[in-house]
């Protein structure tokens, strides 16, 4: 029984396929995919940043209360809102050219099409009507001031240095016939000026804001104020094109108190939202779906569902936002948690890469398999050709000693061999390296003989 065993053991092991090897073979190149992929993922769509700058104006403003409510909404989301505070909209944008600042609040107006462009900035839509208020103080006696050419020599506060009022006013003065230089012009910020005008030290202040502004609603309310009544309102909106024709109602301010007591006719820019055009496109999503929460109600110059909206902005409105205004959310974040939805938008880079990437590297796999099964086998054929090599180098007087010890090293080389496992459809190979073993072996017995006769 022992012969027989002994037998079975050295009898050639064949499977029908091995799954090492061919394991062992696409490892290299699936690690390569995975690391490719992972690559993409994180270098050609990158996540996006958990903290953002947004520029808001001065202090107790409507643009810093806002910021305040985006600042909420976005912290829902795991986003951190620093908010850096300004003189208004003209700071603002320097902010957003110096990069100092993502995203900020601009009024229309502030800057064209062009310049927009050349700076990489880009509109997430118009939030909400800000009106130029004009409020001057009223003189007993005097008749009321119904045209701006009567301001002529007045001291008019036009708004703090950095916001967008100054610039608005001068073009409103420009379309008629009046230069900024001849009215004593001052440009305290809102709150100083405000104090100046109650006392007497000032004839006029002017903003640019919306209706909710603290400041807005105490003059609204403060009697000896008046309001000036832009009514030519149509026609300067056919002059500036960035203007809108809005309508202060009677009473809105206090119906009990019926303030104001008659219509007020104004003209107003719209405030936007711009951005820097490298701003990640989740971030923009993000923003736009806030100021859709935030602004998208009644207000006293606007009607439920009018804003936020892709018009009134001179600068080109963001292809994400753009999305947005046309087919709503993106369809993954109505139903899930923004960064699980963000993570699956992002996986068709993933795709995209795995589709690039699979075909040719898998034709790969295949050769390198074929290649390290038959390496088992060829690896052989050197010890074969080291046996021949010694044969010749052997002197005659020696030639029978070496042959013998060839003859040990070749049965040697046989029973490796007979260990072997490989498939059974490289068979061929092996039975082959045998039967070259086989030829070595009587090659070296034809020495043996040789040398003895």
């Amino acid at each position: 029984m022992k012969p027989v065993r002994h037998h079975v053991t050295r009898i050639l092991k064949f499977t029908r396929f091995s799954f090492s090897d061919l394991i062992a073979s696409a490892a290299p190149t699936f690690l390569l995919i995975a690391a490719l992929c992972v690559a993409a993922y994180l270098i050609v769509d990158p996540a996006p940043p958990r903290r953002v700058t947004l520029g808001t104006g001065q202090e107790n403003s409507a643009y810093d209360r806002i910021g305040r409510k985006y600042a909420q909404e976005l912290g829902k989301h795991g986003i951190a809102v620093a908010l850096k505070g300004s003189h208004g909209s003209r700071e603002n944008l320097r902010l957003l050219n110096e990069g100092k600042v993502d995203i900020a609040f601009v009024q229309s107006g502030t800057t064209d099409q062009a310049e927009a462009e050349r700076r990489g900035l880009v509109s997430l839509g118009s939030l909400f009507t800000e009106p130029l208020w004009l409020f001057l103080r009223e003189h007993k006696g005097k008749p009321p001031i119904t045209q701006l050419t009567q301001l002529k020599g007045m001291r008019i506060n036009i708004g703090a240095r950095g916001s967008g009022a100054p610039r608005l006013f001068r073009q409103v003065l420009e379309v008629n016939g009046l230069d900024v230089k001849e009215i004593q012009a001052s440009q305290l910020d809102n709150t100083p000026a405000t104090v100046e005008l109650i006392e007497g030290r000032v004839d006029g202040i002017v903003f640019a804001a919306a209706p909710d502004d603290p400041l807005i609603q105490m003059l609204l309310a403060t009697p000896g104020m008046a309001l000036f009544d832009f009514a030519q309102a149509e026609a300067y909106t056919r002059r500036l094109p960035f203007l809108t024709h809005v309508t202060l109602p009677r009473g809105i301010v206090d119906l009990g108190r019926d303030l104001p007591a008659r219509d007020y006719h104004l003209i107003a820019p719209t405030a936007t939202l711009v951005a820097r055009e490298d701003l990640h496109p989740a971030l923009v999503d993000l923003f736009v779906q806030a100021a859709a929460r935030i602004h998208s109600g009644a207000g006293w110059f606007q009607q439920q569902g009018q804003f936020p909206s892709p018009r009134f902005s001179e600068i080109p409105v963001a292809p994400e936002a753009a999305k947005f205004y046309k087919d709503g959310p993106p369809f993954l974040q109505r139903y899930m948690n923004f960064w699980l939805a963000n993570f699956f938008d992002r996986m068709w880079v993933v795709v995209v890469a795995l589709g690039a990437l699979i075909l040719p590297l898998s034709r790969v796999v295949p050769p390198l398999y074929v290649w390290r099964i038959r390496s088992r086998i060829y690896r052989w054929y050197g010890q074969l050709r080291a046996v021949e090599q010694a044969l010749e180098a052997a002197p005659p007087e020696r030639r029978e000693e070496v042959s013998k010890a060839q003859l040990e090293r070749l049965n040697d080389i046989e029973q490796r061999v007979n260990q072997i496992s490989i498939p059974l459809s490289f068979a061929d190979d092996l039975y082959g390296l045998r039967s070259h073993i086989n030829f070595v072996r009587q090659r070296v017995i034809g020495q043996v003989s040789s040398s003895t006769d």
